[in-house]
């Protein structure tokens, strides 16, 4: 198989399938202070939201710029999950040490859902040489492109200069993603899906990061 392999972020190389709601809870609060803004209980509470289209239509009622406030959360959620990561707080997965021999073989990159920013970090924080890493933007429109939209995938396949390989995830979105753009799907089994059907699509099921090996050592007509 060509030797170019994708991963998903959360629950592929970090503990836990994604960044909890408190982290995004105090971001918010973190950009309402930074914007001098005093919602109400029911506006925080809509400022804390996940979606855009709430917090555009709670920073309108505040008189506030509703992407300003969405770029600032996202970097204060951007700083929150570092520290969570550098203090240990959020783990990295036991498995994820098999990426550095793996490394020596094909190309790696990060492709999360996750803030690009964060990304970064993470790509920066292993030891692990990844070749790019790429997350969302911090826009709403940076938002509506996550996957299941192949956009974030398609971009690191530009950037590497390839057109074949395979994405790790551990969600049926990322099977969806990859096959949007002609990759095999390798869905990994963690704690948080391992009851969970293996979604349409998939050509591998592993059971752990340190199977990528045998993978990629796989003949082409398996």
């Amino acid at each position: 198989m060509t030797e170019t392999i994708l991963l998903d972020m959360d629950g592929v190389v970090l503990e836990g399938p994604g960044t909890p709601q408190p982290v995004y809870d105090r971001a918010a609060d973190a950009a309402a202070a930074e914007l001098g803004l005093e919602p109400t209980d029911r506006q925080r509470a809509d400022l804390r939201s996940h979606g855009y289209e709430t917090v555009e239509s709670t920073c309108s009622t505040l008189d506030a710029d509703p992407r300003e406030f969405w770029r600032r959360k996202e970097a204060a959620a951007s700083r929150l999950a570092a520290e969570r990561i550098r203090s240990g707080e959020r783990g990295i997965y036991e498995d994820v040490a098999a990426l550095e021999s793996l490394a020596e073989r094909a190309s790696l990159a990060l492709v999360s859902n996750n803030r690009h920013e964060t990304a970064r970090y993470v790509a920066d924080f292993l030891p692990v040489p990844f070749a790019d890493a790429r997350g969302r933007e911090p826009t709403p429109e940076g938002f509506e492109r996550r996957k299941p939209d192949p956009h974030l995938l398609r971009e690191t396949l530009e950037e590497l200069g390839v057109e074949a390989g395979l994405y790790v995830g551990d969600r049926e979105t990322d099977v969806v993603a990859a096959r949007k753009v002609g990759l095999e799907a390798a869905y990994l089994r963690r704690s948080h899906n391992a009851d969970a059907a293996v979604p349409e699509g998939a050509t591998y099921e592993l059971e752990g990061l340190d199977e990528l090996l045998e993978v990629l050592e796989a003949p082409e007509d398996r």
